[in-house]
């Protein structure tokens, strides 16, 4: 499908998306057209009299289907980046029919016949072996998406398709709408000693903007308002204010700090999920829905996850116990702070930081300007991957938002979309997403790939640069590494070109491969000019920075690791019907297992855990820590190649890696194309390295 329609951009898919005139009102008309079009494409592959091949099928479902897709993807991102409660209104008419039409493609008995038929047909042992992995996909699809079930199960199994995707969309909500609800005005500059000067800046550019206070400061609950109060604020009374609201958003508790709604509590709606997950996981013949989530992973069991955490923790304790017990010392002898509490740990962990070190991060900040972070970043993936990456104009949804291309030897190859800065309307944390899928097209040309790229760094204020954080570096690279690994395929079939078909717990493999770059001298030297004086970044700075790079990471690792086993148990062998232990039990109970920093009582975390509740990553949190060790292991190749070529930018291993990882998409099992650029499976001992841990066996 390549039509252009005048007047509903969403019906624009040949193109770059028209977002300056994408309406609410569009997206109901356009599902409607897209929907039709795509039903009757589905009931006619599905006839019997529809011969099973994969032009017949496979080509015509995606040409059928795309349009659909497309404009769902689109009117799905602006949800994220741009919210407002008439396209809010809007996505949520329309989410039923997408989630039905979904579920009765899985479902579809006959269409699933014709995929088994292609399997056994003589056809198959001819096909490249991305389309035979894309079939075999597909068959394990119909089989988790209700195909086999009978026609009374399937009833059900699509009532909680229907109900999982509302309530996943209501949890995202409710998080947003009482992050953006919140704020806290403060009036005397007295009460904010300690932060930086930017973000004072920042503070006061909200409280102008908002015509009810233009006096004073205003601080909310988006990540870059509210962090710097609890590492940098003195007022421990501030800082107590602003971790509560944060730790009780979209809960019970949320009124009582300022948050309002009520009907944005999360509770029933985080176990009406688990139960629907439980049911779903029961009728495909899992004995739990983390057995179902890991039927397309690479870990083997809920068991080997579970063993797999706890052998990191039992690693990690020992290098935990000791960051704790050094930072309760130091907050006592140093800050008066004789009953540490979880507000107090960002501030005396930075002044324990400033100390031990003799720098701040706020220091660090001035040099790292975004256009010069931009300019060494796409410095690194230049060498590595032989490509050169320009800006390029087209509409976007926001002013702040940035379009690039990327090309190699003056060819397009891919483009991308950047959205840095955090704003209301917009969700937190920072994320990739495809905008489009490279793929081989019927008239022989090629489609390139984009993506969007987005995170939540605080916006500059008076028309001054913005600067990042270096953890706002790490993020950018992160991301980025998702975006290479979508873009940069060479697969021309979209089902396992870029991030498609990739293994969930291993498509973090060649994100946090990225963020190692940005501890190295020779890309930050490159990226860095003081917001000032103009200066690099000085070598005995960077020198504090490696020295403080495993600052805590014994507690940052079992953080991660709690999360993790949190989530894996919740899927695993919690019962979501029983009282007790509730979902706050559990985490209490888990984080007293693996953490050495007491969980207050208070805290409703597990409420704003969008990760598994909104966000895909149910039952497969753990793969952060699967795809570190992963990652780690890959960076050590490179590693190994700079004692002998003299740079981390070692352009022979990037070639590699690019061949063996990033082209080759979901085309192969991840663990077949680790092996293949490693000459060898994983090991944990690159990460244990990384982190500054030494393995005690």
């Amino acid at each position: 499908m390549n039509t252009i329609h005048p007047t509903n951009p969403l019906l624009d898919i040949g193109n770059l998306p028209r977002f300056s005139e994408i309406r609410s009102e569009h997206i109901t008309p356009a599902i409607d057209i897209l929907l039709k079009t795509a039903k009757t494409t589905v009931a006619h592959i599905a006839d019997p009299t529809t011969i099973a091949n994969w032009t017949n099928i496979l080509d015509a479902l995606e040409a059928g289907t795309e349009g659909l897709n497309r404009a769902w993807e689109i009117i799905g991102h602006l949800t994220a980046v741009a919210d407002t409660p008439e396209l809010r209104a809007a996505y949520n008419e329309n989410l039923p029919r997408i989630t039905e039409f979904s579920t009765s493609i899985t479902q579809n008995l006959a269409l699933f016949e014709k995929y088994k038929a292609i399997a056994l047909s003589s056809e198959f042992s001819g096909l490249s072996n991305s389309r035979k992995k894309i079939i075999n996909n597909e068959i394990r699809g119909f089989r988790l998406g209700g195909a086999e079930l009978s026609e009374n199960q399937k009833t059900r199994f699509a009532e909680i398709k229907e109900s999982q995707a509302k309530l996943a969309k209501a949890f995202s909500d409710h998080v947003l709408d009482a992050t953006n609800k919140f704020s806290y005005i403060v009036t005397d500059i007295r009460d904010l000693s300690g932060l930086p000067e930017e973000d004072l800046e920042a503070a006061r550019a909200t409280a102008e903007r908002d015509s009810q206070n233009k006096e004073g400061w205003k601080f909310t609950l988006h990540f870059p308002s509210y962090f710097p109060i609890l590492q940098y604020a003195d007022n421990r009374n501030l800082r107590e204010t602003m971790f509560k609201a944060n730790v009780t958003r979209a809960s019970e508790l949320g009124p009582e700090y300022g948050q309002g709604d009520p009907t944005w509590d999360n509770t029933e709606n985080v176990i009406e999920q688990l139960v629907l997950r439980a049911e779903e996981a029961c009728m495909l013949g899992f004995k739990n829905y983390a057995e179902l989530s890991l039927e397309s992973k690479m870990a083997a069991s809920p068991v080997q996850v579970l063993k797999f955490l706890e052998d990191l923790a039992k690693k990690a304790r020992h290098y935990a116990e000791k960051d704790w017990d050094e930072l309760c010392e130091f907050a006592t002898q140093s800050l008066g702070i004789h009953d540490i509490q979880p507000w107090d740990i960002a501030y005396a962990s930075e002044k324990l930081r400033q100390q031990r070190y003799m720098f701040s991060e706020n220091e660090v900040r001035q040099y790292f300007p975004l256009p010069k972070v931009l300019d060494g970043l796409f410095r690194v993936a230049s060498k590595l991957f032989d490509i050169t990456i320009k800006s390029q104009v087209a509409e976007v949804w926001h002013p702040d938002v940035r379009f690039f291309r990327i090309e190699r030897n003056g060819e397009l190859i891919a483009q991308f979309y950047m959205d840095l800065f955090s704003r209301e309307g917009k969700r937190g944390g920072a994320w990739m997403d495809s905008a489009r899928t490279r793929k081989r097209l019927h008239d022989g040309k090629l489609q390139t790939p984009i993506a969007y790229l987005v995170c939540n760094f605080a916006a500059p204020v008076r028309n001054k640069t913005a600067l990042l954080l270096h953890e706002d570096v790490i993020t950018l690279f992160h991301e980025f590494g998702h975006t290479l690994h979508h873009v940069l395929t060479k697969i021309e079939d979209s089902a396992v070109a870029g991030i498609n078909g990739v293994e969930w717990d291993a498509v973090e493999l060649p994100s946090q491969f990225m963020e190692n770059f940005c501890w190295e001298w020779d890309v930050i030297e490159h990226m860095t000019s003081h917001v000032d004086t103009g200066k690099s970044l000085p070598r005995t700075l960077f020198d504090k920075m490696i020295a403080a790079r495993n600052f805590q990471s014994g507690l940052i690792m079992l953080r991660q690791l709690m999360l993790s086993d949190f989530d894996m148990h919740l899927h695993y062998d919690f019962d979501p019907h029983s009282p007790m232990p509730s979902v706050l039990d559990l985490s209490r109970n888990i984080n007293a297992k693996f953490n050495v920093i007491p969980q207050v009582e208070f805290s409703r975390w597990p409420l704003t855990f969008s990760h598994i509740f909104s966000g895909g990553y149910a039952a497969g949190y753990y793969s952060y820590k699967w795809a570190e060790v992963l990652s780690a292991d890959v960076y050590s190749a490179f590693e190994e190649a700079a004692r002998s070529s003299g740079t981390i930018l070692d352009t022979v291993t990037g070639k590699r890696y690019h061949d063996e990882i990033l082209a080759v998409g979901g085309s192969r099992e991840a663990m077949t194309s680790f092996i293949a650029f490693r000459g060898r499976p994983p090991n944990v001992d690159a990460l244990l390295r990384h982190s500054g841990m030494i393995s005690k066996n």
